[in-house]
């Protein structure tokens, strides 16, 4: 019966040593292959011995492992001194029993070579440094010296073959550095063969603009990274920025902060925009756009978080004078700590070099939101591609972070389109908001409009607003004939506005003068109405009672004749009797 394959999950993993090297352990996913010799190759003065020599000590500080550095160029006392400034006391590391330091001087000169020579010596050297302190990484700088004094190349290719399965049996994770040869890794060409792991390591000059770059060329039994990735080496050693490390993971939030102007809040349907998303305000020179961003930055600050400033176009003393000329006064959150101004001109380093020092300074300062202006000038020290590849990485690690992020980028009118910007990233950010001139007869006025605003429907209106003393102020829709109106246009349409609201007062009075006449006229006619037919009714009551006095006086005097002449007629008939 056939067994069933094993899913990855049930195979073993190859086990590998960490270097503790920012970026570096990400990339190769674990480390270097423990026990195994990986070759670090490159030109000169790309880092090669620096990163060996922080492999080791990162080594003994973070995973207690001893090391043992045997060079062939420089002495220890010069690699000492070297790697004082970063922070590494070889010399106390070997004081503790934790390093063992050996400079092999090699002097072609002094090598007799003869059909029986080989690498014996060296492995009894490299043994003794090993057992003696119980070393789990070995570094070996470099491998040219070594094999400067072999003229015969079958004798070098066997030695080399040699050397690296010594340090295979030997069980310990090995650096072997090596110079970089015409159109191969190495000098010899054969070292990036028996190696387990291959780094190339590569210093570049573009544009007069130093950039390192690393690559793993091979890495067996694992996967690795493949693309070509920025380093620095600073004060702190050596930091590796991968590329595509950074998944579309992050958590995201429902918390809405300020903007910092409110009338811009009022655009937004939910009164601003979300923690922890990314911002770019776009717009020609003089557009308020450093204003905007320290609106910003003051409405964070206020509430009590941080906030890291990013100049590259003013010192951090021109930046505060200038806010305060429009009534926002950063100068106290700076002296409590909650506001950090970062300046510097984009050509001081290259993009790699600002985008650890934003690294750097997050880690340091803890900030919850960062403001950089402008993002436009990185176009000088590096090319487009390069420059949309360094944002995606910085606007991916804020997220990552939950920290909220704004950016203002200068834009340039083309066939009068301003609708992308030169660095391409408007399609990364979660708000675009836009500003631009608003150009009329013989003045210039300011006008914002958002054109995107992820999550949140938004205004479609372009706002006009002003710079005052007391900060930005956007003014209210004015809607003329042909539409909104700004700047003297809004003057005109307002004082037309009054002029008509004077007339129309002046007629509605009018009007009500001419109601108040009718109305008098018409109660004097209803009077002399009234009073006339007071006179007809009284006439007619007169008219009445004497009919009435008559018609009584009448029956009154034919009772009484009618009474006379009964008596009269009794009186008148002769006495009869029957």
């Amino acid at each position: 019966m056939q067994d069933a394959p094993l899913s990855p999950a049930t195979l073993q993993q190859l086990p590998k040593a960490p270097t503790g090297i920012d970026g570096l352990d990400e990339i190769t996913e674990g480390g270097l292959p423990l026990g195994r010799p990986t070759l670090l190759c490159g030109s000169a003065g790309c880092g090669k011995t620096l990163l060996a020599i922080e492999f080791l000590v990162r080594g003994i500080r973070n995973y207690d492992e001893p090391g043992v550095l045997m060079t062939f160029e420089e002495t220890a006392d010069e690699l000492a001194a070297n790697v004082a400034s970063l922070g590494f006391d070889l010399k106390q590391l070997q004081a503790d029993k934790q390093l063992r330091l050996d400079h092999v001087h090699i002097d072609r000169s002094e090598i007799e070579e003869t059909g029986e020579y080989d690498l014996d010596g060296l492995f009894i050297r490299l043994g003794y440094a090993i057992d003696t302190i119980g070393a789990k990484r070995v570094v070996l700088d470099t491998i040219e010296a070594l094999f400067s004094g072999f003229p015969n190349e079958a004798v070098l290719r066997s030695e080399i073959r040699r050397l690296f399965r010594w340090l295979k049996d030997k069980g310990v994770t090995t650096i072997i550095t090596a110079e970089r040869g015409e159109g191969t890794l190495t000098r010899q060409g054969l070292e990036e063969y028996v190696s387990d792991c291959v780094i190339l390591l590569d210093n570049r000059v573009i544009d007069q603009i130093t950039t390192r770059r690393l690559r793993i060329v091979k890495y067996r039994g694992s996967t690795h990274g493949t693309n070509e990735y920025p380093y620095l080496i600073s004060e702190d050693g050596i930091s590796v920025l991968p590329v595509t490390s950074l998944k579309l993971e992050h958590t995201v939030s429902e918390d809405i902060i300020s903007s910092g102007v409110p009338g811009l809040d009022e655009m937004f349907t939910r009164r601003g925009w979300y923690r922890g998303s990314s911002v770019l305000i776009t717009g020609t020179a003089g557009t308020a756009k450093t204003t905007l961003a320290a609106a910003f930055a003051l409405e964070t600050c206020r509430r009590g978080e941080r906030c890291l400033y990013f100049a590259f176009e003013e010192s951090p003393a021109q930046l505060i004078r200038n806010m305060r000329s429009v009534g926002m006064d950063l100068r106290p959150f700076l002296d409590q700590g909650l506001l950090r101004i970062e300046a510097a001109r984009p050509t001081l380093n290259g993009l790699e070099r600002h985008l650890v020092t934003l690294h750097r300074a997050v880690a340091q300062f803890q900030p919850h939101a960062v403001v950089i202006d402008p993002i436009s000038n990185l176009v000088s020290v590096g090319s487009l591609n390069e420059v949309r590849s360094m944002l995606t990485r910085m606007i991916d690690f804020l997220k990552v972070n939950n920290i909220t992020a704004l950016f203002t980028a200068l834009i340039s009118a083309r066939d009068g389109r301003m609708d992308m910007t030169e660095e391409g990233v408007s399609s990364l950010v979660d708000t675009w908001v836009s500003v631009r001139d608003l150009e009329g007869i013989g003045e210039r006025n300011r006008g914002l409009s958002i054109l995107k605003a992820r999550g949140m429907s938004h205004s479609n209106q372009v706002r006009e607003f002003l710079v005052t003393e007391n900060g930005i102020q956007l003014l209210d829709v004015i809607i003329g004939p042909a539409g909104i109106i700004t700047g003297a246009g809004r003057l005109t349409q307002r004082i037309q506005e009054e002029a008509q609201r004077a007339v129309q007062q002046h007629e509605s009075a009018r009007r009500d003068r001419d109601l108040e006449r009718k109305r008098r006229v018409l109660e004097a006619t209803i009077a002399n109405l009234r009073t006339e037919f007071e006179t007809v009714e009284e006439e007619l009551r007169r008219i009445s009672h004497e009919e009435q006095t008559r018609e009584t006086s009448l029956h009154e005097s034919r009772a009484v004749l009618a009474k006379g002449l009964s008596a009269d007629y009794l009186a008148a008939k002769p006495n009869t009797r029957p």
